[in-house]
């Protein structure tokens, strides 16, 4: 139908008709907040793909017998719930990207050196030598 389907391109009377419904119908559901168009700046009504579908889908949940405040509450969530599933894509994919520029869990080892970063598979040689640690006191050399 339409690539963006959030894009409001259909005046109310196009919208109607895709949607199989009356103009005043369309009036009456975006008055009780239903199915709302986005607006021009003139403020003329203008449908995206998706509100034409939520019209069909008030269409066939009221010839169902569901009333209006019960489809509003699955209109709703389903809006919710397609956010959400486009919020964890947006989340998967920055957990990729991160995955890729931080390959490997950091690990760290202790050597004669102090405390080193290895990265996680990789073996480090074992050092045979004694390093013996006493505190700095006020005044020590470096």
């Amino acid at each position: 139908m339409v690539e963006d389907e959030d894009a409001p391109v259909f005046a109310i009377a196009v919208a109607a008709e895709l949607a199989g419904m009356h103009p005043q119908t369309l009036r009456q559901y975006d008055r009780i907040g239903l199915v709302v168009p986005g607006r021009t700046r003139g403020g003329s009504r203008r449908y995206s793909a998706r509100n034409i579908q939520q019209l069909r889908e008030v269409a066939r949940l009221g010839a169902e017998g569901m009333s209006l405040p019960a489809i509003a509450r699955l209109l709703y969530l389903e809006d919710e719930v397609r956010m959400l599933r486009h919020r964890v894509l947006e989340l998967e994919g920055a957990l990729r990207s991160e995955r890729a520029n931080r390959p490997g869990v950091r690990v760290f080892a202790a050597g004669a050196s102090g405390v080193i970063p290895v990265l996680s598979g990789r073996r480090i040689r074992r050092s045979t030598d004694v390093v013996l640690w006493r505190p700095r006191r006020p005044g020590d050399e470096d």
